[in-house]
Order: C-alpha cells, then structure tokens, then sequence
C-alpha cells in the first residue's frame, strides 16, 4: 500500500508529465500541499464547509421552526436543553434561525462571487489589453466606484431599488467589482507584450481571443484569492444592510437582522443578538483563513514541497 502511495505521488510530482491531465494533477497536488501546510487555511477551510453543510440540510439540522415561536411560553428564554442559544422576543428558536439564515449568507456570498468577479475580470483584462482611451475610460469608471466607501455606495443603491435581500445583492455586487477590475489590469499588464501573447497574436487570433482564452485563465488565481478575502466584507456589508432594514426582510432569518432586533434587549438577553454576533464573526474568520491560504498555496513564487 505504500509503495503505491509513493508511486502516485511520483506520477505526480515528476518533472517530466507525459500528458495534459498528468501536469494539471501534479499542480493541483502540489498546491493543496502547500495550502494543507498552513492549518489556519484548514481551519478557514473547515468552517466554510461546515457553513456549506448547514446550508444544505437546514431543514434537518434545524431543531424547530425558524419562523413560528410560542409567545406565550418561550419568549426570551436564556439558553437551555430544549433551545441551545435561546429564544428572541417572538419566541422563536435562535439556533433554528441561524442555521436557516446561513442559507441567505451563503446565497449573498454566491451570488455576489458570480457577478462581481466575472464583471471585474472583463473589464480589467479588456481595459489592460486594450490601453489608450479605452484603459483611461474604463479606470476613470473604475475610480469613481473605487471613491465612495462600499457601505454607503451599497446603501445608496438599495434606497434607489428599495428593500429586500435580492436587490441588496444587486448593490453589494456592483459596488464590489472595482477592485477585481484593478487586479485583472494590473495582471494583463504583465503579459500583454510577452512573447506568449505575441505568438498567439502571430497565430491570427482576434484580441477578443487574447482576451478571453489566453489573458483572463491567467488572471483567475489571484482573483479568487481577492474573491476569497472579500467574502467577509460581503458577509459584513450584507449584515449591515440587514440591521438599517434594508436587507432581508422579516421574517427570514437573516443574521443582521437578527442583531437589530436584538439590540433592544442587550443588557437583559444578551443572547438575542450575541449568537448572530458571533456566527458573522466566525464565518468572516472562515473565509480570512481561507483567503490567506488560498494566498500562501496559489503563489507562483512559493516554493514547491
């Protein structure tokens, strides 16, 4: 068994591939190498999977009803065997509604990730690639994104659409390219005159081609490695929208929303808007971990174990 444990990780990690698919798992392994390495990234890691399988079996993992609660009975009660994290003042179970509400964190981080990043990388590799008027036009755009503080852009647009947890991501999303835009252009600087891009420019590909085949591949691993680090600061603007009543709205158990309601009873029950507190605060380490790792193992310059 350990000679072919041994023999694998010599197909693997042979200098000499004898195929596409051989070369591309050598890589693959080599960067999960480095990433395992680093057990904050595993940690970071763990806890997004632990978000993902919350999300997906909520309605088996949830001990009771997000949305009903027994006012007469169950109002505000201090954690205990039957509620884990307590009640709020619907009487509803707050365990229940995290675990509910990690569906809506999980879709707001989704979401904005298939908007945002796509959005960001098409304009940055076309701004870069293309330079003069188009570079200056495109950046100039880019800068007065890039101007406003992110909360409040966000909060101008979800007043301009109105309330509610889609057009909440509509905002985050367009207030969250800018920056992608920037690393996209920096990155097709880099390769716009290598000989690389020359020889494919030789070969008669159109620029659209360069773009899209050639220059965006070799801008996604630092974008996702952006895209990562960014998940918290999604998680945290889409919170904030949800505490001003511009998020979600009642009843789904967003976690911003959650802690506005809970603002009231802070002294007393605590636990009404602690729990949801500490569930942002653990998933935005999660996706920090994570974004330093994917960092750390995606470095071209690393070197390799």
């Amino acid at each position: 068994m350990n000679e072919t444990a041994m023999t694998r990780r010599e197909w693997l990690l042979t200098d000499r591939p004898q195929s596409r698919l051989q070369a591309r798992l050598g890589r693959a392994y080599v960067t999960w190498r480095r990433f395992a390495a680093n057990r904050l990234a595993v940690i970071g890691l763990l806890i997004i999977l632990a978000l993902i399988v919350l999300a997906v079996f909520a309605p088996l993992l949830a001990p009771h009803s997000p949305y009903v609660g027994d006012l007469a009975k169950s109002r505000l009660l201090s954690p205990d065997a039957t509620h884990w994290l307590g009640t709020d003042d619907q009487g509803r179970d707050i365990l229940s509604r995290l675990v509910y509400g990690s569906r809506l964190t999980l879709q707001v981080v989704l979401l904005v990730a298939i908007i945002a990043a796509p959005l960001g990388l098409l304009v940055g590799t076309v701004a870069g690639y293309a330079g003069g008027w188009v570079d200056a036009v495109l950046m100039r755009i880019t800068d007065i994104f890039l101007a406003f503080p992110k909360l409040v852009l966000a909060l101008a647009f979800v007043a301009a659409l109105g309330p509610g947890i889609g057009n909440a991501i509509i905002a985050i999303a367009i207030t969250s390219w800018p920056p992608y835009a920037r690393i996209a252009r920096a990155e097709t600087l880099t390769v716009r005159n290598s000989d690389y891009i020359s020889a494919v420019r030789l070969m008669g590909a159109s620029p659209w081609r360069i773009v899209l085949r050639h220059i965006m591949p070799l801008c996604i691993s630092s974008l996702i490695v952006r895209v990562t680090l960014d998940m918290a600061g999604i998680i945290l603007t889409a919170a904030g929208l949800g505490f001003l009543g511009l998020g979600a709205q009642p009843p789904l158990p967003e976690w911003g929303a959650m802690i506005a309601s809970g603002r009231r009873f802070i002294l007393d029950q605590w636990w009404v808007a602690a729990m949801p507190g500490f569930a942002i605060l653990v998933v935005s380490l999660g996706f920090n971990l994570l974004g330093d790792g994917l960092r750390d193992a995606l470095d071209p310059r690393g070197s390799s174990q």
